[in-house]
């Protein structure tokens, strides 16, 4: 038992603890609320957390724990940036930790966690490139070559979310205003709210993301027409990632990626939007599901071992 990787997934609906084996085997995990826009009550929570993983299995804290959180650190100030998570924005996140745990931490944007964890044993294990994606309250980005995340020089690499839509249509030119402060971020196109909200706008009925899903799968012509009109954004968005970096793949994750009319339906549209024919592309779904993040963060903490 000495040999365990300890990953947190801080979000903003939940907080979760899993520990990996080297075997990537999940020994134990544990999910708790995250506290609203209470900054302390978070860091108990992950103190708590850690705790009660300690007393179950019967170990010492670990020499180093990695953490995926809605943001990144800013890697001249050292507090957290750009975490949609807005109660995180300012915090100096990692030192905070490092304090309370007692044990170096660290720290990545949690696409970066989900790219990661399904490089090293997921849907994208073995493959050179990869561009991880996570569609689901927000919209964000991660890079992975060779198995080892790429933050680039101002960990910025993959904040694709907060990119603007490419290619957009008039009808798609009026104001978006998204969290960051920007008008028509590619998150306001393509999370889940955004695809909610997309649909009442146009059909006038206010349903959730799966119910559209439903209705679309049953063959109603709003939900049909709503579908088609997020797999051509979604297209074009990625189309533009292909031209830029050419990943051999681009895994997605989050709660809309549980779609599986999704991929096929991308593999054609995004065809028509890339330079050449991205035939060795593969766009395939995140293997570990909502696991991949909490995994991925287990995986930050390989270098504290042996």
């Amino acid at each position: 038992m000495r040999d365990l990787l300890f990953g947190f997934d801080v979000g903003g609906t939940k907080i979760e603890l899993a520990l990996l084996s080297l075997q990537s085997e999940v020994v134990w995990r544990k999910r708790m609320p995250t506290p609203k826009e209470d900054y302390a009550a978070t860091l108990q929570t992950i103190n708590d957390l850690l705790e009660d993983a300690l007393h179950a299995l019967d170990l010492t804290t670990p020499p180093v724990i990695g953490f995926g959180i809605p943001g990144c650190l800013d890697p001249k100030t050292q507090v957290v940036r750009g975490a949609n998570s807005q109660v995180l924005n300012g915090k100096a996140l990692k030192a905070d930790l490092e304090a309370r745990l007692k044990t170096r931490v660290v720290l990545e944007n949690d696409a970066n966690c989900l790219t990661l964890s399904e490089s090293v044993d997921g849907a994208a294990r073995g493959m050179q490139t990869v561009f991880g994606v996570i569609l689901g309250t927000g919209c964000g980005g991660g890079v992975v070559f060779n198995g080892q995340i790429w933050t680039g020089a101002n960990h910025l690499a993959g904040e694709w979310g907060h990119t603007p839509l490419p290619l957009a249509l008039e009808k798609e030119k009026r104001s978006k205003a998204c969290w960051c402060k920007r008008d028509n971020c590619l998150e306001r196109w393509l999370s889940g709210p955004a695809f909610k909200e997309e649909h009442e706008l146009s059909s006038g009925q206010s349903m959730a993301p799966a119910l559209v899903v439903e209705a679309m799968r049953q063959g109603e012509p709003q939900a049909t027409l709503s579908f088609d009109r997020y797999v051509d954004r979604l297209a074009r968005g990625l189309a533009q990632i292909i031209n830029t970096l050419d990943p051999n793949c681009i895994v997605i994750g989050g709660g809309m990626s549980n779609v599986t009319e999704l991929y096929p339906a991308l593999r054609r549209q995004i065809m028509h939007y890339t330079f050449a024919p991205a035939e060795n592309t593969q766009v395939l779904q995140a293997l570990h599901g909502d696991s991949s993040g909490v995994r991925g963060a287990a995986w930050l903490g390989r270098s504290g071992l042996g």
